[in-house]
């Protein structure tokens, strides 16, 4: 069971990535808080490491009602289609990688024209 001033250290370390800042917030002695916010980082890491992902997953929805508003609203194209392909990546839908489809390009118009007979295309 963690102490008050511990819960406080966890929360101000994962807001500000700073040990020695967070120990003052969180009331330690600023002659000792560089130290004291060392040790409380090592101590604590288990801690620090679970309230970093709560606060992450705590985002996410947020994140993502973003990126649909980014998606529908934004004034630049460029944007809009990076907001489009982080949603399909959130969602488990990764791009196609140029080299899973780098064998038509290589292909020769004889390999084509068998393969595409054999999928039952009537070519002239």
């Amino acid at each position: 069971m963690l102490t008050e001033k511990q819960l406080k250290f966890v929360e101000n370390y994962c807001l500000t990535g700073n040990a020695s800042k967070a120990a003052e917030m969180a009331g330690y002695s600023a002659k000792t808080s560089k130290q004291k916010g060392y040790e409380l980082k090592n101590t604590l890491s288990k801690e620090i490491e679970e309230t970093n992902k709560k606060m992450f997953q705590d985002k996410i929805p947020a994140a993502i009602a973003r990126a649909g508003f980014l998606i529908d609203n934004a004034n630049n194209e460029a944007v809009s289609l990076q907001a489009v392909k982080l949603v399909l990546e959130f969602g488990g839908l990764k791009p196609v990688d140029k080299q899973e489809i780098s064998y038509v390009e290589n292909a020769s118009d004889e390999d084509l024209k068998r393969e595409l007979e054999a999928l039952g295309y009537k070519l002239q």
